[in-house]
């Protein structure tokens, strides 16, 4: 977890790579499904245009089919997701229908203008339409108002890291892996 641009995606390919375990990004998923242009694709797009969350309801049911995939069974790291309390709450049922448990919840945390000035470039380098400066502190902003509360949720079940999310990519990635091994 953690605010736009502070390197979830990068750590949790990482993470993935070290524990060889499944990643799963929401956003990857999200952008395949709009690259499709399937009906998700299409609505969802809409959403991420705006700088918007994508409606749990399609969120949940993209996530329930992913960890349905055989390279889910030894593990996996979730990037992006979830959310939201309500996202956090149905990930709870997905996973007790599945007899599985959460290990850990990692949250990086970075300072709010060098987090920008990072999503400005990596939008000027790879045409991402919601990596613009006015997208980008909405996105915050949502972050934010609906993400935080999930740092008390997962804090008072005792799965909560904070991790320091700034340095060298190396020494973050570290960071993570001392935490969680």
């Amino acid at each position: 977890m953690g605010p736009p641009g502070v390197g979830k995606g990068t750590q949790a390919k990482r993470i993935n790579h070290e524990l060889e375990i499944a990643h799963i990004s929401t956003g990857d998923l999200l952008r395949t499904e709009i690259r499709a242009k399937t009906d998700v694709g299409i609505i969802a797009k809409k959403f991420i245009d705006k700088g918007k969350l994508v409606p749990d309801e399609f969120l949940l049911d993209i996530v329930r089919d992913r960890l349905k995939k055989t390279d889910c069974d030894n593990g996996y790291i979730l990037d992006g997701f979830p959310r939201t309390l309500d996202q956090a709450i149905g990930f709870e049922i997905i996973m007790n229908e599945s007899d599985q448990v959460l290990d850990k919840v990692i949250s990086l945390s970075a300072d709010e203008d060098e987090l920008v000035d990072r999503l400005v470039k990596r939008g000027l380098e790879s045409g991402r339409s919601d990596d613009n400066s006015a997208v980008i502190r909405k996105r915050q902003k949502i972050y934010w108002e609906k993400t935080e509360p999930l740092l008390d949720f997962y804090n008072k079940k005792g799965l909560l890291q904070n991790i320091d999310g700034l340095g060298e990519i190396e020494e973050i990635t570290d960071r993570i892996l001392i935490t969680i091994k």
